[in-house]
C-alpha cells in the first residue's frame, strides 16, 4: 500500500487530480487537459502513477511542474482543506442550502438563492479574468461566521469584492447606505470597507473595496462613495484594465498566501 489518494479538484471548469500523503500534502498531480502528470519529487513516481491509474486517459507525459515558482511550490504544499482556490462562487450558501433547503413551498422566494444567484453571476465574471494575469477567490471565511464574497488579485493591485441582487430594481446609494428598491436602506458600504479593511490586515496589503449589482434597472448616486468602486456587475471586466500596481511575482505570492485558510484565522 503506498498511502496515497486521489483528491479532486475544479479551477475555472477544469479538473485537476492531486496525489495526496497522508498528512494531506501533495506531491504530484494529473492536469487532464494538458495530458501531463506533474511530479513534486521523483522518489515517488511509481507509487503515484500506479494511484493514478484508474484515472488516466491516453497517453500522457511525467515530469516535473514547468518551471515552478515559490508561490506554486507554497500553494502545492497546502492541505486540501486549507486550500480556498477551489471554493466556488457562493460556496458557503450551496453549503447552507444543501444541509436545509427550506420548505417546499413558500410565499415568498428564499433569499439565499437570490444572494447565491448574485455570488454566482460576479463570480464567474471575476473568473473570467483569469487569463488576463488575476485570481479570484471565492467565499472566504472570516473569524466569527463572517465571509468575503470574492477577493480579486491581479496587476491593479487586490480587491474585495460585495455581491448584491438588484434584479431589476433601482439602487440608490448614500454613502454608507445602499437602498434596493423599496426596501430600508442598508450600511453596506460601512460593512464593505470594513471588510476590506480585515483583508489587507491579514495579507499586509492595501485591499479596495467593491460593490458588484448585479442587473440593476438604474443605479443612483447622491455623491461618489468614499473609497468604493460601485460596479454592475456586466462592468467587472473593467478592473483587468487597471495596472502598474503589482509586478506578477507579487500577485503569485499574495494569491498564494490569500488562498491558505490559516491566513485569515485571526482578523
Amino acid at each position: 500500500m503506498s498511502g496515497l489518494r486521489v483528491v479532486p479538484a475544479w479551477r475555472h471548469g477544469q479538473e485537476r487530480l492531486y496525489v495526496c500523503l497522508t498528512d494531506g500534502r501533495n506531491i504530484a498531480w494529473y492536469d487532464r487537459e494538458a495530458g501531463r502528470v506533474n511530479l513534486l519529487s521523483e522518489e515517488r513516481r511509481d507509487d503515484v502513477l500506479e494511484t493514478l491509474r484508474p484515472f488516466l486517459t491516453g497517453p500522457v507525459t511525467i515530469g516535473p511542474p514547468p518551471v515552478p515558482t515559490p508561490a506554486e511550490l507554497a500553494r502545492l504544499s497546502l492541505h486540501p482543506d486549507d486550500d480556498l482556490a477551489p471554493n466556488r462562487p457562493g460556496e458557503a450558501l450551496l453549503v447552507a442550502l444543501d444541509r436545509d433547503p427550506g420548505p417546499a413551498h413558500r410565499l415568498r422566494p428564499d433569499p439565499r438563492r437570490r444572494a447565491l444567484a448574485a455570488e454566482q453571476a460576479v463570480g464567474d465574471a471575476l473568473d473570467r479574468l483569469d487569463g488576463a494575469g488575476w485570481h479570484a477567490l471565492h467565499s472566504v471565511p472570516l473569524p466569527g461566521g463572517d465571509r468575503l464574497h470574492h477577493l480579486l488579485i491581479g496587476p491593479g493591485g487586490l480587491f474585495c469584492v460585495y455581491s448584491l441582487y438588484a434584479r431589476k430594481q433601482k439602487v440608490q446609494v448614500a454613502d454608507p447606505m445602499v437602498t434596493l428598491g423599496r426596501r430600508d436602506p442598508r450600511p453596506l458600504l460601512r460593512r464593505l470597507r470594513a471588510d476590506a479593511d480585515r483583508a489587507s490586515y491579514a495579507l499586509t496589503a492595501e485591499v479596495r473595496p467593491v460593490l458588484a449589482l448585479t442587473e440593476p434597472a438604474d443605479v443612483m448616486l447622491t455623491a461618489p462613495p468614499r473609497e468604493v468602486h460601485i460596479l454592475r456587475d456586466r462592468d467587472l471586466d473593467t478592473l483587468s484594465r487597471l495596472g502598474g500596481v503589482l509586478k506578477p511575482a507579487d500577485v503569485e505570492a499574495l494569491h498564494a498566501m490569500a488562498r491558505d485558510r490559516n491566513t485569515w484565522v485571526r482578523v
